[in-house]
């Protein structure tokens, strides 16, 4: 199983609710999405996995964004959803963090359980709250997943239902610095090996969470791809003209020309999907989507690409 991690922002829920009303996203991708505030497109996505019977964990206790503390607004937003989640393929995640214990203890008053719910334990720092709050050695149900890094004191801790999740986007501070290609993860090969029921990471857009954005002077096309041995590669296609931030445009045509090329010349047929088939589309219509459409259609390659992985359907 495949934990991609997401910060509820617009593009994200637009590329999993597209996923998901075109049966593109295996229900072995389990979206993780920590809502940073209430936007239609929350509900929308949260909807459109119930009506299709996909898992998604939506998390109660988000660390950033507008909703920190906000229980109840978050339950208004996806209550039709968590009032009964024998009901829904929709349910709660957890964070392990200061406000973990409130959470928990705010979301079994809701009739939440234990053993139906998702924890992110992103630190040993907070190992002693979790086994306060989950432990079947004293009758506490342990977590439904537990997603937590290559660590081996967590590991020690936590021997059930565990994620191995990392940060694996090497997330460069301008986009002109980006490597024209380095590796992404081996974990879909090796997770298994190590112990784990699933791996997880925060997909082509990284851990770091900033709050708005702002005009890049270069756009980079982040695709990853499948090797011949099967691990996961990712090409970064990189615009020329980057000495301003003038002609957004023009920049994402040079980046997405290097896109095209790499495809035809390099055979790379294995790889296509929809995300990437609309971005190649791009190409030959000589249109420009949008900053935040591109990011789209790069999450959404990427997890329709690696659905097909894990449910053998890749190919050669």
């Amino acid at each position: 199983m495949y934990f991609p991690y997401f910060r509820g922002r617009q593009y994200e829920l637009l590329a999993l609710k597209e996923l998901a009303s075109q049966d593109l996203i295996s229900k072995s991708v389990i979206p993780v999405v920590e809502p940073i505030k209430v936007i239609p497109a929350l509900k929308n996505s949260l909807l459109m996995f119930q009506r299709k019977n996909l898992p998604l964990a939506l998390i109660l206790n988000p660390a950033v964004g507008d909703l920190v503390d906000e229980y109840e607004t978050i339950w208004d937003a996806s209550s039709t959803l968590l009032h009964n989640l024998r009901k829904s393929s929709v349910f709660s995640a957890i964070i392990m963090n200061e406000s973990s214990e409130d959470a928990m203890d705010w979301a079994r008053g809701k009739g939440i359980k234990s053993s139906e719910t998702l924890v992110i334990l992103n630190s040993e720092k907070y190992l002693e709250n979790y086994e306060s709050l989950f432990n079947d050695s004293i009758n506490l149900a342990l977590p439904k997943y537990t997603l937590c890094p290559y660590d081996r004191y967590i590991r020690r801790k936590v021997k059930k239902n565990t994620v191995l999740f990392e940060d694996k986007f090497n997330k460069q501070d301008r986009n002109a610095d980006y490597p024209e290609e380095e590796e992404f993860s081996r974990d879909h090969i090796d997770y298994e090996e190590d112990g784990y029921i699933g791996f997880g990471d925060y997909s082509i857009i990284g851990e770091e969470y900033v709050e708005s954005g702002f005009a890049p002077y270069a756009v980079a096309i982040h695709i990853v791809y499948f090797a011949e041995d099967d691990s996961l590669r990712i090409k970064h296609f990189v615009s020329d003209t980057n000495s301003d931030i003038s002609n957004v445009a023009g920049k994402f045509y040079e980046a997405v020309e290097k896109l095209h090329e790499w495809y035809t010349s390099e055979h790379q047929e294995r790889q296509l999907t929809t995300g990437l088939k609309v971005l190649l589309d791009h190409y030959k219509n000589k249109t420009y989507p949008g900053l935040p459409t591109l990011k789209k259609l790069s999450i959404m390659h990427h997890l329709e690409l690696m659905g097909r992985y894990l449910d053998g359907r890749l190919g050669k």
